[in-house]
């Protein structure tokens, strides 16, 4: 399935998702897919602002804004006296992108600015993956699919998502490698965000591979 190819989303994971929606029926919130089986929080917090719920419950969840900042954009709604579907909003929302002031807009919803800019793009281009403005990942040709990795192997990819506990690099197989906070630098890092950023095209080492579970660990120390 499609699903494979979403950040943290194994094989195993996108069969027990399909699966779920087979037995239950459609999702109807973002939500429900904390219920499928096998899928743990981790998993669901990293990959949940790709997988969009639509005809659901919940407008936001047609969107690729993270659960996380639903609540930043009530307040939007709020401020700009909008219900959040009207016909308009996008053209709205650009406008608002291009011309306002993203710091002074930032301080009244109590959000940093570069989460803002995440938000106005993705409600003024509802239907475009943020994902398919990113830079393609360099790629070997002896490397298409996780079993032509190996432990030590250096390579370039391309930053696709960045959470809490590290960076998703897309290094030119189905599965985005995860390079955990632990690994991000050589020195201690508090904050992932502040070492790389969805886009960056960034060197990697392979530390394990564990094709059962569809997941590939990296490193970016000393490369």
């Amino acid at each position: 399935p499609l699903l494979r190819y979403v950040a943290g989303i194994s094989r195993r994971i996108s069969n027990a998702i399909v699966k779920h929606r087979d037995d239950n029926g459609p999702f109807n919130r973002r939500e429900d897919l904390e219920k499928v089986k096998g899928l743990g929080a981790k998993t669901y917090e990293q990959a949940i602002g790709f997988l969009k719920i639509t005809g659901g419950e919940e407008l936001l969840d047609n969107s690729f804004i993270h659960p996380e900042s639903y609540a930043v954009v009530e307040r939007l709604f709020d401020y700009l006296e909008v219900r959040g579907d009207e016909p308009d909003l996008p053209a709205r929302i650009e406008t608002l992108r291009r011309k306002g002031n993203m710091s002074e807009l930032a301080d009244i919803l109590r959000v940093g600015e570069p989460t803002l800019v995440d938000i106005l793009e993705a409600l003024a281009k509802p239907g475009r993956d943020p994902r398919e403005d990113l830079p393609a990942p360099i790629l070997r040709r002896d490397v298409l699919k996780m079993e032509d990795l190996q432990e030590g192997m250096v390579l370039s990819g391309t930053v696709r998502n960045v959470v809490a506990f590290g960076a998703f690099v897309d290094i030119g197989v189905k599965q985005d490698g995860l390079v955990h906070i632990s690994q991000l630098a050589d020195r201690y890092v508090k904050d992932p965000f502040k070492v790389v950023s969805v886009g960056d095209v960034v060197k990697v080492k392979v530390l394990s591979i564990d094709l059962d579970r569809g997941r590939i660990g990296l490193s970016m120390k000393g490369v």
